[in-house]
């Protein structure tokens, strides 16, 4: 697996570019946000590679909630609740990503159509007609494995190769929307905050966003409700609400 770029700190990145003409960034989550219910195949592909790299026989005893956490943090605290020591993780990580993402790809079904959630592929079809509008992701997913959910998903199209913040990328969330806003940026300059938009379903996603002090909105179509997401610049109840929200913020006719 190729070196992703790393997200830097906040003082030593290129100061935000122009914004007057910059589209509107929307850094979409997958899970509970895109898609609901299409992790089985996920968690098994993280259980099978901790056996594999880390030789942990139960990793569903750790009892670690996935919800908002990247694959690598959800892999660490299986790890740390199973007695693994931090040295011995970090230097099996790389590996774990590998063979992780190669069990997914044998575990992933042929086809996750039916796990998007309502009315996604129209208002992703919508966005990306858009001149002012740049869609992406920012996501705890390994990079592989959220190309092959998404495009078996058969909605994968919506979003770029070289685009977007994973889980491959850093560990901790709350580094991924600069991931993204660097890729997205323009002549060295990442892609300005007051002009990017994470959208997501958990405190985490939220969380990540005030991080880098871009702008969120949250949908309550994952495991948290709209009374759990109030921390976000604004809550939608499902994706026809989202698409309003998107709406204000794009100054766009959306739906």
């Amino acid at each position: 697996m190729s070196a992703e770029p790393q997200a830097t700190p906040a003082d030593a990145r290129p100061a935000d570019g122009a914004s007057a003409d910059s589209p509107l960034l929307l850094l979409f989550d997958i899970d509970g946000t895109l898609l609901r219910g299409a992790t089985d195949a996920h968690r098994d592909a993280v259980h099978e590679a901790l056996r594999d790299v880390y030789g942990v026989a139960d990793p569903g005893a750790a009892h670690v909630a996935p919800a908002g956490r990247t694959d690598r943090e959800i892999a660490r605290q299986i790890l740390l609740g199973s007695g693994v020591s931090a040295q011995r993780i970090d230097e099996g990580m790389d590996d774990f990503r590998q063979r992780c993402a190669q069990h997914y790809a044998r575990l992933c079904p042929s086809t996750l159509a039916q796990f998007v959630i309502d009315g996604v592929p129209e208002l992703l079809e919508h966005l990306s007609d858009q001149r002012d509008v740049r869609l992406s992701l920012v996501t705890g997913n390994l990079e592989p494995i959220a190309r092959l959910k998404l495009a078996r998903a058969g909605i994968g199209s919506h979003f770029p190769h070289g685009q977007g913040g994973f889980g491959s990328d850093a560990e901790d969330r709350s580094d991924l929307p600069a991931v993204a806003r660097t890729r997205a940026g323009h002549a060295g300059a990442p892609h300005p905050r007051e002009r990017t938009l994470v959208i997501g379903d958990t405190p985490r996603d939220i969380a990540c966003a005030h991080a880098d002090g871009v702008g969120v909105l949250a949908v309550a179509t994952g495991p948290y409700r709209a009374d759990q997401l109030t921390a976000a610049d604004a809550v939608a109840r499902d994706t026809g609400e989202l698409a309003g929200l998107i709406e204000a913020r794009a100054q766009l006719r959306v739906g």
